[in-house]
């Protein structure tokens, strides 16, 4: 099985996969990326792009160079959270991503490729696959601390495309506390392990609500299973999101800036350990 790790941050001397790095896409020589971090879930519906944004948010409010690929080529949500409308133009070369409002975020997404983005891809995979590694090889991300990469749900084309060619450094996994999520998080934990790529941890969205009257905790979808389902996998418990109304609100109206990112704090300073 290929390396998928990124080799020359390896401290290995014989790495035994390295002789596989050529199934590794090379970015543009402009470049420079020190963090590939994969957003992943085993299903749809978690708020998966809601993590990856608030995250990204969080890490540059933090001072850090930002980019996001929407590696979600047949439900972008990217831009629309973001509220950028404006297409990508280029060099001939290279695409140049578009730049949030607020705190100078780079994001990539093939709804900033079409004219009408209502309109559905109804591109087959390999296509999708072709285009996913296209906003890794062909855009000038330049210098980045982290490029967040909001990954379509499940385990499908583009999963196994963003492993085989993207030097992913780490990978989050989201789920929520129902109770099917336990199997579905072992999908996504298993697809990881059978790729070789390290797993940051796991994030539990939609933990719970606030009541505004008396600010007591409700569990609208049970109790939490973040340490359960994190124990029985071996992974590292990150944050427990809430379901709050005002991000949902600011990410309608394309203000995902606006929102608060504090809740995905313990996953920002596992982040930022990975710099040091």
């Amino acid at each position: 099985m290929a390396c998928n790790h990124n080799c020359s941050n390896c401290n290995v001397k014989d790495c035994d996969d390295r002789s596989n790095q050529s199934l590794l896409a090379q970015t543009a020589k402009e470049n420079k990326i020190k963090k590939i971090i994969g957003i992943v879930s085993g299903k749809g519906g978690v708020g998966k792009s809601t993590v990856t944004s608030l995250l990204a948010i969080e890490m540059a409010k933090r001072g850090y160079k930002v980019g996001i690929m929407d590696a979600d080529i047949t439900g972008p949500s990217i831009p629309k959270a973001f509220g950028v409308t404006k297409q990508i133009v280029g060099n001939g070369e290279l695409m140049f991503p578009q730049i949030s409002n607020k705190y100078g975020i780079k994001l990539i997404s093939v709804n900033l490729l079409i004219d009408d983005p209502t309109k559905p891809v109804l591109w087959r995979g390999p296509v999708i696959g072709g285009a996913v590694k296209q906003f890794y090889t062909d855009v000038l991300w330049e210098d980045l601390d982290f490029l967040f990469v909001d990954m379509p749900p499940g385990t499908g084309d583009v999963a196994l495309t963003v492993f085989q060619s993207l030097p992913v450094d780490e990978v989050i996994i989201v789920s929520t506390p129902q109770d099917l999520v336990a199997m579905i998080v072992g999908k996504a934990v298993n697809m990881c392990k059978m790729m070789n790529i390290p797993m940051l941890g796991l994030v539990e969205n939609m933990s719970y609500l606030t009541c505004p009257c008396c600010m007591e905790k409700i569990h609208p979808f049970g109790k939490s299973q973040l340490e359960e389902v994190a124990q029985i996998y071996n992974l590292t418990p990150l944050d427990q999101m809430p379901i709050e109304p005002n991000t949902a609100s600011f990410v309608d109206q394309g203000l995902v800036e606006e929102a608060n990112s504090s809740c995905v704090q313990r996953t920002a300073l596992a982040l930022e350990k990975l710099l040091k």
